[in-house]
């Protein structure tokens, strides 16, 4: 019978390394990207489809954001990074989603591209330990084939189903070796590795903060509006966004902000804002001022913003205004 394993795939060299490694055994792979937070877009998709299948394996998409957010981001049991990046917690809950759609698929183990001692906080030795058991992981079916000599033997290599010779030891935060396999292996597309997480970014980090600060009941597509704009927190507390770009905009658009009303000019091209239905009208007045000033307006004319039910009139100030409140 031929076996079958899911892998976590980022898209990253070393998740296609660790596919080939495993499909050069006559495994058939299908990978799985873990979507958190910020994937499911089509256009991304298309070029992990595009790389899973150049190192050998069906390709999906798997959308877990609001358990992640419920169950994993605000409340991780090995606490967060220097940001707030719940790696160790993070690194189990994928695990342990891929473990639970074994039986769908028909597949026995779960692989991953990880290298011991890469990652500073998730893949150390002791870390992979935590994430084993927050992955419920008890028949040793999570295999890692960049390092596997470097680990006790999982069950895939006990049981024959993996050879564990045609495995790798690779340790540490070099690259070397992992370049010299894709020439081999004729990999001429993947994600670079210095990418990283948006948790572990200080601004996205920094608006995660501040919303709870004011809102401890974050949705989906609250989530996803920190990825895109200018976030300001104005003086009686509300919360505005400013488009940077027409992608900022598009984006924005698309999203369910039902916490934030949209601050319309008519006729106007520019930054697309919002501001929280609920704030003050000092606030909705600063900030018709500051959504008028990102977008192609005149000095001392005056502009009716519409801000929900309310019509406000405003001139555009300069872009250093909106700056004492960037959060």
């Amino acid at each position: 019978m031929k076996r079958k394993c899911l892998a976590l795939f980022s898209g990253g060299l070393d998740s296609m390394l660790a596919i080939k490694l495993i499909t050069m055994q006559g495994i058939e792979v299908h990978a799985l990207n873990i979507d958190i937070g910020f994937g499911s877009d089509p256009v991304k998709n298309e070029i992990l489809a595009r790389r899973a299948a150049m190192a050998g394996a069906s390709f999906e998409s798997v959308n877990v954001r609001s358990k992640y957010l419920q169950d994993v981001l605000f409340n991780p049991k090995f606490g967060y990074g220097k940001q707030f990046n719940p790696c160790i917690d993070c690194h189990g809950f994928m695990f342990k989603t891929a473990i639970s759609m074994l039986k769908d698929y028909g597949a026995s183990f779960v692989i991953s591209g990880e290298v011991v001692g890469q990652r500073p906080m998730s893949q150390r030795n002791d870390a992979m330990v935590h994430v084993k058991n927050l992955a419920d992981d008890r028949d040793d079916i999570v295999l890692r084939p960049l390092c596997a000599k470097l680990l006790k033997p999982t069950m895939p290599e006990r049981e024959g189903w993996v050879d564990r010779e045609k495995l790798l030891g690779l340790n540490g935060r070099g690259r070397n070796a992992q370049l010299n396999l894709a020439k081999e292996f004729g990999f001429d597309e993947f994600e670079s590795p210095g990418g990283g997480c948006p948790y572990t970014m200080e601004g996205f980090s920094n608006r995660i903060r501040d919303f709870i600060k004011f809102d401890n009941n974050m949705s989906e597509d609250d989530l996803q509006s920190l990825r895109y704009g200018r976030h300001l927190r104005l003086p009686d507390g509300a919360k505005m966004i400013i488009g940077r770009d027409q992608n900022d905009n598009e984006k924005l658009e698309a999203l369910k902000l039902e916490k934030m009303d949209s601050i319309n000019y008519d006729g106007i091209i520019g930054a697309h804002s919002f501001i929280d239905k609920n704030a003050s009208d000092l606030d909705r007045a600063l900030a018709a001022k500051l959504a008028i000033s990102y977008c192609k307006s005149e000095p001392n004319v005056v502009y009716k913003a519409k801000i929900g039910d309310k019509i406000i009139e405003a001139t555009k100030c300069d872009k250093s205004e909106a700056a004492k409140y960037f959060i």
